[in-house]
């Protein structure tokens, strides 16, 4: 998100985190400062392939609370993140079957796991992958559900089932255009789960 007013919106709506694009090819990337940043949501500061100290500089100016790392980051990069109290979630790819041992390396390093449809570049395409593969993850990270996930997925979401999974990303499906969310499907979205 980058607009102020909307940012205010969505925050206002009591999603639980919120984030900030900060890759420069993507049509969200956050070049300036929002007017207003969230009260109430955890900011999520999400990067691609950054330094460590543009990461810990927006860190500090956004007060973000999470990391999300889109990129090709070593589990040695997210570690040195952690040893500046930064949590730090990483991102990855699933296509038609479940990337384990890719995963596992991950392990004692990231707070938390993010599963996207797999693309061959860096962050969303908007599209679902099946879920029924996250069977396969038997790690001890919670993770978050994405990729596509859109207003008429309230049954497929309450119907998925997994003991890591702490809840899902939104994006591209509850907009009106890029980083331009639609509040009132979010807020129709959030009531079918409260």
């Amino acid at each position: 998100m980058r607009d102020g007013e909307n940012i205010r919106a969505v925050d206002a709506l009591g999603v639980d985190w919120m984030g900030f694009i900060f890759y420069p090819h993507s049509k969200r990337y956050v070049g300036l400062r929002p007017t207003y940043l969230p009260q109430r949501a955890k900011r999520v500061g999400v990067f691609v392939n950054e330094s460590i100290e543009t990461i810990l500089e927006k860190v500090t100016s956004y007060y973000l609370d999470i990391v999300q790392l889109h990129g090709d980051e070593s589990p040695s990069f997210c570690k040195m993140l952690r040893q500046h109290n930064v949590r730090v979630m990483k991102a990855f790819g699933v296509a038609d079957s479940f990337p384990s041992e890719k995963i596992a390396v991950y392990e004692d390093c990231c707070d938390y796991f993010l599963f996207d449809t797999q693309t061959s570049s860096y962050g969303g395409s908007g599209r679902k992958f099946n879920w029924d593969i996250l069977e396969s993850y038997q790690g001890n990270t919670p993770f978050l559900l994405s990729g596509g996930i859109g207003p008429n997925d309230e049954q497929a979401i309450q119907a998925f089932s997994h003991p890591m999974c702490i809840g899902i990303d939104i994006n591209s499906q509850f907009e009106l255009s890029a980083a331009n969310k639609d509040i009132q499907s979010i807020e129709q979205f959030i009531k079918a789960f409260k």
